[in-house]
């Protein structure tokens, strides 16, 4: 009989993502993980592209040693439900699903399993994830840094306490629509200055990559690199004094704020 190591509950986009990195970087091999997820689509989608050995239900996925739980935050509890007759005190439990915390798990599941929770964000899906890993009461310095090496293969990852995770939703989780939206809204003034649509989203696009990774490969701050560009009387000053007389920097707090409370509201 084959020994799993990981079990994954849900097919969607993020699970996929995971599955992807793993498999690429050799941390698991295909053949020690088994996946479920009720669109039998999902399944097929695994099975081929990755070779992954779909189960028929939760009980062979809730039975590994290590359980990814990867379904939206509604369906958590029939999941946990399912698969709690067959986990242990040894399980490790590790949860993706937003607003739910280590302590409703561990009471759905009658104090088994140690449990990991995981807020991931979707530039993953392109290997570039930044994921952010907290401990719940009873897991291990060894259940982290397995679940640190899990989410390594899709990007970077940074341990938090689980009081933390509900600002770090609001920062990277969310985050990227936060770019979307700033990339649509830069989009837009390019077409009005008369830039051609599809131009305009690119020169938007690659700035905010560029930007990014000339962040991420300099220990200057982005307050440095942006005071570096800046000629004073120059274009980027007439820019950066227009957003600042439009209250940009207290909307992008008032946002995040937004953000953390929603959070936080879901997780009750």
């Amino acid at each position: 009989m084959i020994d799993y190591e990981l079990g994954v509950i849900g097919a969607g986009n993020m699970a996929e993502a995971i599955l992807r990195g793993v498999v690429s970087s050799g941390y698991l091999h295909r053949d020690s993980i088994v996946a479920y997820d009720p669109v039998i689509a999902r399944e097929q989608m695994l099975a081929i592209e990755l070779g992954i050995l779909c189960a028929r239900d939760n009980t062979m996925t809730g039975s590994c040693p290590h359980v990814l739980i990867a379904v939206k935050p509604y369906i958590v509890a029939e999941v946990l439900e399912q698969i709690k007759p067959v986990v242990t005190e040894d399980s490790t439990i590790i949860s993706i699903a937003a607003g739910v915390t280590t302590a409703v798990i561990d009471e759905r599941l009658e104090g088994k399993g140690r449990i990991v929770r995981v807020m991931p964000n979707t530039p993953m899906l392109v290997g570039a994830g930044m994921s952010a890993i907290a401990a719940g009461p009873r897991a291990t310095n060894e259940d982290v840094h397995w679940t640190q090496r899990l989410f390594s293969a899709s990007g970077l990852t940074v341990v938090v306490a689980e009081e933390m995770i509900d600002a770090v939703t609001a920062v990277s989780g969310s985050g990227p629509a936060y770019f979307f939206y700033l990339i649509e809204a830069m989009t837009a003034a390019g077409v009005a200055e008369g830039l051609d649509p599809a131009v305009a989203e690119m020169l938007a696009t690659r700035t905010c990559l560029g930007a990014g990774q000339l962040l991420a490969g300099t220990h200057k701050s982005p307050e440095d690199l942006r005071k570096q560009v800046t000629t004073p009387g120059g274009t980027t000053q007439a820019a950066i004094e227009t957003m600042d007389n439009a209250g940009v920097k207290e909307a992008l707090t008032a946002a995040v704020r937004a953000a953390a409370e929603r959070s936080r509201e879901l997780g009750k």
